[in-house]
């Protein structure tokens, strides 16, 4: 990852090509999952993928209560030896990956549900973990994290987010504040209420910030869910760019372009109106007779 401490203002200069994977997950079988990453991985770097965004809780599936049975076992650390099939394809094909995986904190033995982030060498890179915990997702242990993150690579600066964090507007917002020109998602959105927020929320992230938005979403059974798919990548204005469908395993690729981000942040300027940096003003309030 470069470029990291550019100034939010500088837009990025050429194109990134980015993929949203989505595959069946094995139940807390964290190699073979590496394995199926990695499989995508190769799969979006034969497409030309600089980077590849997975879904939430993606190494181990979405089984909440079988990680926090045996969190020695089923959360994943930086370093983990589990990751190395995962960190080799990086470094094969020099593309980048956002992982979605459980973490356990070292100090304080607390779970959270997280991405860890490895670059074109294979090398962990950051590590992000969800802000806006579900409420079944703390009553079954996780923590929910505490600061935001936002990736750099070729010139782009990357917001992440995981699932609910998307629900909130102001978490894509101040990733965009931050200088983000794309907020990468891995979520778990299931049949149902899930495909209505997919065709939803990340429009309108994307709309609201004048950003790409990447969703990468499971296209399968896990845990108590069963992913709707969709993994997609949408334009600065709001409109689909790329979409995977139903495929398993599935590939959103999209090229995210210098150009069209600029023309969307003239067009609409969301991001410089004064009233960012402005005091909060009290309300009024009146009362209808």
């Amino acid at each position: 990852m470069s470029d990291l401490h550019a100034p939010p203002s500088v837009p990025p200069a050429t194109p990134l090509t980015v993929a949203a994977g989505q595959a069946g997950c094995a139940a807390l079988d964290i190699p073979a999952n590496v394995a199926t990453a990695a499989d995508l991985l190769r799969r979006a770097a034969d497409r030309g993928a600089d980077l590849l965004v997975l879904p939430e809780l993606f190494l181990t599936g979405y089984e909440l209560a079988g990680i926090v049975a045996d969190p020695d076992h089923r959360t994943v650390r930086p370093e983990d030896p589990r990751l190395d099939p995962l960190a080799a394809a990086c470094a094969e094909t020099r593309t980048a990956v956002v992982a979605g995986a459980p973490t356990r904190d070292p100090g304080t033995g607390e779970l959270h549900i997280s991405v860890l982030v490895l670059g074109r060498d294979g090398r962990f890179a950051a590590q992000y973990d969800k802000q806006h915990a579900t409420p079944n997702e703390r009553a079954a242990g996780f923590t929910p994290g505490t600061r935001g993150c936002t990736l750099a690579l070729d010139g782009w600066r990357l917001g992440l987010g995981i699932c609910w964090d998307m629900g909130y507007p102001e978490h894509a917002r101040a990733a965009a504040l931050d200088g983000a020109h794309a907020y990468l998602v891995g979520a778990m959105l299931g049949r149902g209420s899930g495909e209505h927020q997919r065709a939803t929320v990340f429009p309108a992230r994307a709309l609201d910030n004048t950003s790409y938005a990447v969703l990468a979403n499971h296209s399968g059974p896990s845990g108590a869910y069963h992913g709707c798919g969709g993994s997609a990548v949408w334009n600065p204005d709001g409109t689909l760019l790329a979409d995977a469908g139903t495929e398993d395993p599935g590939l959103a690729v999209a090229t995210l372009d210098p150009g069209v981000l600029a023309r969307a942040r003239v067009e609409d300027p969301v991001l410089v109106d004064p009233s960012l940096s402005a005091p909060v003003h009290p309300r009024a309030a009146a009362v209808l007779a």
